[in-house]
């Protein structure tokens, strides 16, 4: 058994953190956790043994929608004068000269970051695949494996969400240059590559993305969906995250993505929408009524000049939000949390549309859902020994009240991390990866 007393725990079900908590694991699960007398020490004889957690401990982070290789691009991209359209391009350069040795270094290193961050689950929508040209290897999913053993060596648990990338645009444009990387030729091939791919290691589970209704031809979404569904595994897609998308949808098929998505099966409560940038009304509403999940990008989102998605309508009509750092321009789960409510404020010029309890859950339980892992994302017996403890002294968080951390702090505030009832980052530190080093040293190699 392994303990800790947290100077402050933000407990399941609770608008704001409690003081002196015990927490309690074996075998990686919580099995007890305990508020103690409030206003002084421990009770006599509790917790001698256990680790001191001073700040606020919180579940483990889940950054639901990540592209581990886009972390290369972090400071390269900002020259002149551009858009998504054109940040996709250079985002190709870097994927042209990838390989599995490379991409396992780089993933590596973007995963321990994340680890320090807080994060201790993370969504990889994965479309880089095969060898240059769109060869595939002798192992066809050597990509996929370079990712689960980078996640391994990070500390953290990985859900692959193994994206089907078939054509360059809606109108069925075949793919072409870097992007032949990604595809397998048709939906069936996909699904029988993905099938082929069935890792036994404990922290990986698998899962399935339609990259978006520009890569998956209408009428092969359901194939991917259904494979999923087949499966009982979660379905992630890339949604009306530009305006040009949609325009593109309702000149080929006469509506929008989320419509033509609804029509062929790929919505539902196993289904988390990515960004959902530019819905309309009614796509709003299908979200909802299907209880289809809505990831949101915040910080890449703004990086990309993408634009500011209905955040407070999106959860209204019945759509759980989660989180993801996506393109790694900021690895900050805060940052991100905060910046749901704060991009709200612009978008509506008022401001208190999400309680900080809310932006808490967009952070943890719901994205760990989101990504296959109901049983984590809590402070509450059973459930996985993730802890993230924040400090509360820093030039950041001094004075601010526990309930403000989510305004407040950093991914620089994060001081430890336990990920399963081990212990990945302690003072600020990772144990295993020297994470500046590795993240210079892989992206040199990819950038040079």
């Amino acid at each position: 058994m392994t303990r800790w007393l947290a100077e402050y725990a933000w407990l399941p079900d609770h608008a704001e953190p409690t003081p002196d908590v015990l927490i309690e694991a074996t075998d990686g699960r919580l099995t007890a956790v305990t508020p103690l007398t409030a206003g002084g020490p421990p009770a006599a004889g509790v917790a001698v043994d256990a680790v001191r957690l001073p700040g606020l401990t919180l579940p483990g982070l889940a950054d639901t929608h990540s592209h581990a290789f886009h972390r290369a691009l972090r400071g390269r991209t900002h020259d002149g004068r551009g858009d998504f359209w054109s940040w996709r391009d250079l985002m190709y350069e870097v994927a042209a000269r990838l390989d599995p040795d490379s991409y396992l270094a780089l993933a590596r290193a973007a995963y321990a970051e994340m680890a320090l961050a807080g994060i201790t689950c993370v969504g990889e929508f994965h479309y880089l695949h095969h060898g240059p040209g769109g060869t595939p290897y002798d192992d066809p999913n050597a990509m996929s494996a370079a990712l689960v053993e980078a996640a391994a060596h990070a500390g953290i648990r990985l859900t692959l969400l193994d994206a089907a990338y078939l054509t360059a645009g809606v109108d069925g444009a075949e793919l072409a240059g870097p992007q032949r990387r990604f595809g397998d030729g048709d939906a069936l091939r996909w699904a029988e590559r993905v099938d082929a791919f069935r890792p036994t290691d404990t922290h990986v589970r698998r899962g399935a993305a339609v990259h978006s209704v520009r890569a998956v031809p209408a009428g092969q979404l359901a194939t991917v969906a259904g494979w999923a569904d087949r499966q009982g595994l979660p379905l992630h897609v890339h949604l009306s995250e530009q305006p040009a998308e949609n325009d593109a949808c309702r000149a080929v098929h006469g509506c929008t993505p989320t419509r033509l998505l609804a029509d062929h099966g790929v919505l539902g409560r196993h289904t988390t929408a990515v960004h959902a940038t530019h819905p309309t009304a009614a796509d709003v509403a299908l979200l909802g009524d299907s209880g289809t999940g809505v990831c949101l990008c915040p910080t890449t989102e703004r990086d990309l000049a993408d634009g500011i998605g209905p955040a407070r309508r999106i959860a209204e009509a019945g759509s759980p939000l989660s989180l993801g750092s996506d393109s790694h321009a900021v690895v900050d789960l805060f940052e991100e949390a905060r910046a749901v409510e704060l991009d709200e404020r612009l978008r509506t010029r008022r401001r208190g549309h999400f309680a900080a309890a809310e932006l808490l859950a967009a952070a943890t339980v719901t994205g760990h859902a989101a990504l296959g892992w109901g049983d984590a994302g809590r402070l509450a017996v059973g459930d996985r020994a993730d802890l993230v403890t924040v400090r509360l002294d820093s030039a950041r968080t001094a004075g601010v009240p526990p309930v403000g951390v989510f305004f407040a702090a950093t991914a620089a505030d994060v001081t430890h991390v336990v990920a399963d009832g081990r212990t990945v980052v302690a003072d600020g530190r990772h144990l295993t990866v020297d994470v500046p080093t590795e993240l210079r040293d892989s992206i040199a190699a990819v950038t040079s």
